[in-house]
């Protein structure tokens, strides 16, 4: 079942988007509380990306099960680029590896 209302979903348009490169994560960029958020956020600046926003979904649990109908994406964490998902941790480091992310942030 969605547990995405009108109101909610407005919310969540609006954090995918406050950035051009946003994380939904365990913890902070600067104290990230899972693994995987800090693998993602470790290949985000080896790809360069020094600004980006993050959303502790540790912190709002209408967010963190908001995000998974938003995105269609169980987990976390969930890397977003212009307001599009590319994935979770797996994903993202194997977009690294490729060259495929560079491409991606570069827009």
């Amino acid at each position: 079942m969605s547990t995405l209302t009108p109101e909610l979903k407005e919310r969540l348009d609006g954090l995918v988007q406050q950035a051009p490169v946003v994380l939904f994560m365990k913890g902070s960029k600067n104290f990230p509380q899972c693994g995987f958020s800090a693998t993602v956020v470790e290949v985000l600046k080896r790809a360069g990306v020094t600004d980006f926003a993050t959303v502790n979904i540790l912190q709002d649990q209408e967010v963190r099960q908001g995000m998974k109908d938003y995105s269609n994406w169980p987990t976390f964490p969930q890397l977003f680029v212009r307001g599009e998902l590319v994935g979770g941790c797996d994903i993202v480091r194997e977009l690294y590896e490729s060259g495929e992310l560079q491409k991606i942030l570069a827009g």
